[in-house]
């Protein structure tokens, strides 16, 4: 009873104080998910303090929870990780730190695209949605859990005041029914205000996921929902505002952030999009009997998987919607005008079923079998229904333009591929991957795409090396809505050749010195880029990039030193410019208080050398080339402190601290997009362990 009496505590406090805060919005879901978890616990504790004649509970040792993946086409298992490190735990709470150089419109949760190009992922079936590809759930991101007890985590993010709030709170659970399922959901909720005017953005995004992971059948499913609701404010009309305030306010420096014009006042970007994922799969084996040596009778057995039969579905709906209520900045603020005058109010959508079947000859189940082999069929619908032309007749009305081109509003593609498979996972010396899949049917007949990497470990200086390669080719046909595309302000008609892509690489990692480094080279022939007039262009000529990059930790008791640095370079900035360095710098104190609280203590410090930045176009959300506007060459420091007590974190934290102090105001890293100014941020997330 004791222990249902602090449950009820732990409910009756949660509930005065959230009646205090509930007036403000960004708490509703954390004050639900708070009950949702304490209820949990408190049935779990009932449960176990009932019954009659219970004999005395005896310790029982618990299994430790853990976390893992699947990979593409046939759900192929890998290590992830639960998220309670408390190590730096503030840098995802700030947009510009999604990686060493990222290129942002400036709010929390809104477009964004990687300039550390061997981290970019190639564009996608549905282009909209990668300008928010970081923020949205997918099967790479996916993560399935087993935990022998319940496991909740609740965490809330907040910062700036109640004109630039940005908030964040997120709610995962699961919990197994047995050895063999798993259930779980979540939850995660952004809504950010944003420093300055008409860019605001709220992405809702839910998910319900599970397994089951029996001797010979196992599957893997999820379906996740996403809605995400951005304004686009189109830039600020004058950096000056930002580098040099007293110009265009009379010699006043102090500039309300809020005050400050810009391009679009009434636009909107929507994405909705849904996904069903299911992977199965059936091993056919035999059992492996252990036997008591004295008594020669049975005492376990364990089931040896041979074969391996695959089927997995993934279905997928996604929307894109772009309004613009105000005609007339709409008509001035893009080139051309094709379907109406009195502004926008356009959408795009795709629907995708993809089934795949395969079989796999399984690793390890005996001892020739050291490697795993799969064949497999993918087949897959492509729908995509786009804008209607509303435009008749040769005599068209007063300032709109003559559509360049006729683009059906229908379209739907039947593909198929089929794929290989060649595994090693287990061993200590040797392990690799290589996969080969080729189009065979519709407009992707003709494709390749062959990738691997082969890794070794040995042994040097009284540790273990890592030593891994990697590479790929790919001969890939370019997306849909890159060849044909009609809108309000854009429409094209391309006949694009099939992109070529070679890339090889190497990593090596040296744990001794905390230590990695990774070198890569890539060959890119036809590639595709959005030109100067944001519209898709296919290069000519060859585009070569390398990368090289270095990962190393220093300490000394508790003062720790953390860098980043990325050297990378493109033959043809006209095509891909890209930013020479990059580098992420953090140094910190990490010691514990009364051995129970894990500090953090720190400042941090991102930097990129100048180049000339994508610029971005909210009607499309893609990033595209210009070359009138360099952006880099300055700091972003934070200065944090990150707390760890048993199962709770959280972090205080001031961004950008180092605004009109050090690395100078000129902080875009888009043309007339500046990043947030100096705010104080703070979060906690709470392990909940029922």
């Amino acid at each position: 009873m004791a222990q249902i009496s602090i449950i009820a505590l732990k409910l009756l406090s949660l509930h005065l104080i959230m009646n205090k805060v509930l007036k403000y919005k960004p708490f509703l879901m954390l004050y639900v998910a708070l009950l949702l978890a304490l209820c949990v616990e408190a049935q779990g504790q009932v449960v176990s303090n009932t019954g009659i004649d219970r004999p005395k509970a005896k310790k029982v040792k618990i299994e430790p929870s853990y976390a893992w993946s699947i990979s593409e086409p046939l759900g192929l298992q890998y290590p992830s990780t639960i998220d309670t490190l408390f190590l730096n735990y503030h840098k995802s709470f700030i947009p510009s730190h999604q990686s060493l150089a990222w290129a942002t419109t400036g709010n929390f949760g809104a477009s964004g695209q990687n300039q550390i190009f061997f981290e970019r992922k190639p564009t996608s079936e549905f282009f909209f949605a990668d300008a928010i590809e970081s923020w949205l759930p997918s099967v790479e991101t996916q993560r399935y859990y087993n935990t022998r007890i319940p496991m909740t985590l609740l965490s809330h993010s907040t910062g700036g005041n109640k004109y630039s709030n940005q908030d964040r709170t997120q709610f995962t659970f699961s919990g197994n029914v047995g050895k063999k399922i798993e259930v779980g959901a979540g939850i995660d909720y952004i809504y950010s205000k944003g420093s300055y005017n008409y860019q605001a953005d709220k992405n809702f995004r839910w998910s319900l996921f599970g397994s089951y992971m029996g001797d010979r059948y196992e599957m893997q499913t999820f379906f996740n929902s996403y809605n995400y609701l951005g304004k686009e404010n189109g830039g600020i009309t004058d950096d000056l505002y930002i580098t040099d305030p007293a110009k265009v306010q009379g010699g006043e420096t102090k500039v309300d952030n809020k005050s400050i014009p810009t391009y679009l006042t009434a636009a909107h970007s929507k994405l909705t999009g849904t996904e069903f994922y299911l992977n199965q799969s059936y091993k056919v084996g035999h059992y492996k009997y252990q036997r008591d040596s004295v008594t020669d009778t049975i005492i376990g057995r364990t089931y040896i998987p041979v074969t391996r039969f695959v089927w997995t579905a993934d279905f997928k709906t996604i929307k894109h919607l772009f309004l613009n209520s105000n005609g007339v900045q709409d008509t001035m603020f893009f080139d051309n005008t094709y379907l109406s005058l009195g502004g926008t109010d356009e959408t795009t959508r795709m629907w995708r079923l993809r089934n795949t079947l395969g079989v796999a000859l399984l690793e390890g189940f005996n001892k020739y079998a050291k490697f795993g082999f799969s064949v497999y069929a993918t087949h897959e619908v492509r729908s995509y229904k786009q804008v209607v032309d509303s435009v008749s007749g040769s005599i068209l009305p007063d300032g709109l333009v003559e559509l360049p081109v006729s683009v059906p509003s229908k379209k739907t593609q039947q593909l198929i591929w089929v794929g290989g498979q060649l595994t090693k996972q287990q061993g200590s010396i040797l392990t690799y991957g290589a996969t080969a899949q080729f189009g065979v049917l519709g407009d992707v007949a003709g494709d390749v795409d062959v990738e691997g990497n082969i890794r070794t470990r040995f042994k040097l200086f009284g540790d273990t090396v890592s030593l891994r390669a990697y590479g790929y080719f790919k001969n890939l046909e370019a997306p849909y809505l890159l060849k044909q595309f009609i809108s309000n302000h854009f429409a094209w008609d391309n006949s694009f050749s099939k992109v070529q892509r070679f890339r090889v690489g190497g990593r090596l990692d040296l744990p001794w010195i905390y230590t990695n480094i990774n070198v890569g080279y890539e060959t890119l022939n036809n590639y595709i880029y959005f030109n100067s007039l944001a519209l898709p262009e296919q290069s000519g000529t060859a585009v070569h990039v390398f990368n090289a990059s270095l990962s190393n930790h220093l300490g000394f008791g508790i003062f720790n030193w953390d860098n980043d640095v990325v050297y990378q370079t493109s033959s043809s900035a006209e095509v891909l410019p890209l930013p020479k360095f990059a580098i992420f710098s953090n140094m910190y104190l990490k010691f514990k208080v009364a051995k129970v609280l894990d500090v953090q203590i720190g400042v941090d410090c991102n930097y990129y050398t100048k180049y000339y930045a994508p610029n971005y176009n909210p009607a499309t959300m893609v990033f595209y080339n210009q070359n009138e506007v360099e952006c880099g060459n300055f700091a972003f420091a934070d200065v944090y402190a990150n707390f760890k007590l048993k199962k709770a974190r959280f972090y205080v934290m001031y961004s950008h601290a180092n605004k009109g102090l050090v690395g100078g105001n000129n902080y875009f890293s888009l043309p007339h997009y500046p990043l947030n100014p100096g705010r104080f941020q703070f979060g906690v997330s709470v392990d909940f362990v029922n």
